[in-house]
């Protein structure tokens, strides 16, 4: 559909070099989305974000263009007439515009979530984040907390029984952070589904880019490939993808503008070379906001709790390079302290 995006620049070299020129060479990709579709659109809702599973995934109930048509009678569910307007968007869009809805989810609560609100943040940033656990509970790449495994069953009931009922369209691909917390999301979410079987389990593609904040906290670190690999055999890794933790350095911290390039270089990869349309993005909620002011979302602050999601309509569309070097700014370095918060 989209030419393949050339990019030959490394997320570590992203971290780590000073004031990094990413330019993409020949394919930029300008984005937008229209508001009017769904509830977590609206900022008044930003002091108590609603559930997505109680409320239909926040699909408004309006009418469409493609209505007269599809629906003369109007008797077809909202996520059913939006599914196909969709699929009217991209029928009728220029060659060089496509249109996709990515379901963004962040991960289920895991420790190092609970350890933050325990210690406060100031504490937390530059003492406990920095330890590997504090000898009750373990944040080093964080699993989820008994209550994030809860959550995500909620959400893996929601696909099971209400998203078909409700004709919220499947994932037609999916994409997921190698933090341990994320992974373990996406595999109680929609691997016990019953579409899948032995020959087609579900295989959900592990991007580096879609990685925690990169800063000095343990919960940063993610694990080996082949650790990985054993614990979540179907999961296909992108090409490139290292054994080690090549990132992570403890020692410093990304800044706001290298998390929105890689950020930014996610979404211009999964434009240029998936063709499908409807994309489950697992990831962090660090990285759910940045990705909501790149497409210039009406509510970019909406935050998004351990174990919610948020669906958001994307048009892409793709230009020439004007020649333009955007930058970005270097790390800053870890700041430490002796051990504080409650107890000490």
């Amino acid at each position: 559909m989209l030419s393949k995006l050339r990019c030959g620049i490394s997320l570590a070299l992203v971290i780590a070099l000073p004031r990094l020129v990413v330019a993409i060479s020949g394919v930029l990709f300008e984005y937008s989305t229209e508001p009017g579709y769904f509830a977590q659109e609206d900022p008044s809702i930003n002091a108590n974000p609603p559930d997505y599973t109680k409320i239909e995934y926040g699909l408004l109930n309006r009418s469409y263009p493609s209505d007269s048509t599809f629906d003369p009678a109007g008797e077809k569910p909202k996520w059913e007439r939006f599914t196909n307007y969709v699929a009217a968007l991209n029928q009728r869009a220029d060659g060089n515009v496509v249109y996709k809805l990515l379901y963004l989810a962040r991960h289920g609560e895991a420790y190092h979530n609970v350890a933050q609100s325990y210690y406060g943040s100031q504490c937390w940033d530059c003492y406990w984040s920095q330890q590997d656990g504090n000898g009750s509970a373990t944040w080093r790449d964080a699993e989820m907390t008994p209550n994030g495994v809860r959550q995500m069953l909620i959400s893996n009931a929601f696909w099971r029984d209400a998203a078909p009922e409700l004709k919220i369209p499947f994932p037609e691909s999916f994409y997921v952070s190698p933090m341990a917390r994320t992974l373990s999301t996406a595999n109680l979410t929609f691997a016990s589904l019953p579409l899948w079987s032995e020959s087609r389990p579900f295989a959900p593609t592990v991007k580096e880019l879609l990685r925690e904040a990169i800063n000095a906290c343990t919960c940063a670190w993610r694990h080996p490939r082949s650790w990985i690999s054993e614990r979540f055999p179907t999961y296909v890794f992108e090409a490139g993808f290292t054994e080690d933790d090549e990132v992570f350095t403890g020692k410093s911290i990304e800044s706001p503008s290298a998390q929105a390039a890689r950020i930014r270089r996610f979404l211009d990869g999964l434009f240029s070379t998936d063709n499908n349309t409807f994309i489950s993005v697992t990831t962090h909620g660090v990285n759910i906001n940045p990705l909501l002011g790149i497409i210039g979302h009406p509510n970019p602050k909406f935050s998004v709790a351990t174990g919610q999601a948020i669906p958001v309509l994307v048009r892409a569309k793709q230009m020439l390079d004007s020649g333009a070097t955007p930058l970005v700014d270097p790390p800053t370095p870890a700041q430490s302290c002796d051990p504080c918060g409650p107890g000490i």
